[in-house]
């Protein structure tokens, strides 16, 4: 399908301003483009090939016309994504509004494309930590099947949104001048530091982000036998999220085995020469929207164990460009209006 595609991104933070980034890197068939936020962003400007655009408050008639709307987070696609449908557009949506619905698709480009045809207008985009280990996954997956997950995160502050990035950088000048530092994002000081929460605790100890990775890698992967359990942790790091992913595959598996088949997977970039300290770094995937995998190894306590180590930017294939991409999927399936 050719032509172009009216587009609407909703939400102008962090991820709303990568998600531009994104299409225009990626050359996306854009035709009309329309900005949308809360009434406090409106009115201000932002540029998308060199054009200036006013950013408009979000309201229901705001999609008319539009053939994609591109949801950046938060409550909005609560509120206005059912009306972005009924004016006939596709919602892809980066909150944790849908993820979980049974009638919306939760979809990876590179792990379960197929899952976009059965869409109802609303496509979920799963959570930042949660993309980059599926993608990493899937090609193990479909070679000698898994049994269970154990991963620790290492979370970048960029995932609670630009207030946190400029929290990191304030909290380290304080610390640096021996000055008192002051939380008003975290419930701790993150600078030199690291903290084991991200979002809130639920009924059964484990945080909401922790719980994220665990129902929707079953999801993704089309595999409810699948057992996932998951420490999340918030590092002192600005961009890229970093997993220690521990794997019980089905059949036996070597590292090597496994370093030749994740080599040749789409997406996925192999870092891994021990000789040469060469391992996937946070400031290394910073920019790019390949999954980064390295320090394959085999886990000697179980009989078909592995260990990787895994890294994405989280703004990028963890939030906005796998959202791209689920929209170019659209596009190649023939799926839009």
């Amino acid at each position: 399908m050719g032509g172009t595609f009216n587009v609407a991104v909703v939400g102008t933070g962090a991820v709303g301003q990568t998600m531009l980034k994104v299409l225009e890197e990626r050359n996306f068939p854009v035709g009309e483009l329309k900005l949308l936020a809360t009434s406090r962003s409106a009115g201000k400007k932002m540029t998308f090939k060199e054009k200036e655009y006013v950013i408009e408050e979000t309201t229901p008639e705001s999609f008319k016309g539009i053939d994609i709307a591109l949801f950046a987070g938060g409550q909005a696609s609560k509120i206005f994504g059912q009306a972005a449908v009924e004016a006939g557009a596709v919602v892809v949506d980066n909150s944790n509004n849908f993820r979980m619905d049974p009638n919306v698709p939760l979809v990876v480009p590179e792990v379960n494309p197929q899952d976009v045809r059965w869409h109802k207008g609303i496509i979920a985009n799963p959570n930042c930590s949660t993309i980059q280990m599926v993608v990493a996954l899937k090609p193990i997956y479909d070679a000698v099947g898994i049994r269970r997950v154990v991963v620790s995160t290492y979370q970048a502050v960029s995932g609670a949104g630009q207030d946190a990035i400029d929290e990191l950088a304030e909290q380290s000048k304080q610390v640096l001048a021996g000055e008192e530092v002051k939380s008003n994002v975290f419930p701790w000081q993150i600078a030199f530091n690291c903290l084991p929460q991200i979002d809130v605790f639920m009924d059964n100890d484990y945080s909401k982000e922790e719980m994220k990775m665990i129902n929707e890698t079953c999801k993704i992967m089309g595999d409810d036998q699948i057992k996932v359990t998951a420490t999340a942790v918030r590092v002192p790091v600005f961009h890229s999220h970093s997993e220690a992913v521990n794997i019980e595959t089905k059949e036996k598996i070597t590292a090597a085995e496994a370093r030749e088949i994740l080599s040749k997977a789409p997406g996925i970039v192999v870092v891994d020469d021990l000789e040469a300290k060469a391992y996937p770094l946070a400031i290394q995937a910073q920019g790019r929207d390949e999954v980064f995998v390295g320090r394959i190894r085999e886990d000697f306590s179980i009989n078909n164990g592995l260990n990787l180590w895994v890294v994405a930017d989280n703004l990028r294939k963890g939030a906005a460009t796998n959202t791209v991409q689920i929209a170019e999927l659209l596009i190649k399936e023939g799926l839009l209006k």
